[in-house]
């Protein structure tokens, strides 16, 4: 598979994925896994049940393309 359909291939499921987050009223769910910390002037927040979440899905689509 050459680069430029690889790229229109991510771009669409970075629309989707953008579109989906616009869509649902608080973003994506709070998922089991993810780190949330909350200090006086200070937020980190890492998804990482989203993260594996979204690694799956695009081993998915990779493993479907390469057949």
């Amino acid at each position: 598979m050459d680069f430029g359909k690889l790229f229109i291939i991510l771009g669409i499921i970075f629309i989707l994925i953008g579109g989906i987050n616009i869509l649902l009223p608080g973003g994506f769910p709070k998922l089991p896994g993810d780190i949330y910390v909350k200090r006086d002037n200070f937020t980190f927040y890492f998804s990482i049940g989203l993260s594996v979440l979204l690694s799956l899905l695009f081993t998915l689509v990779f493993y479907f393309l390469r057949k």
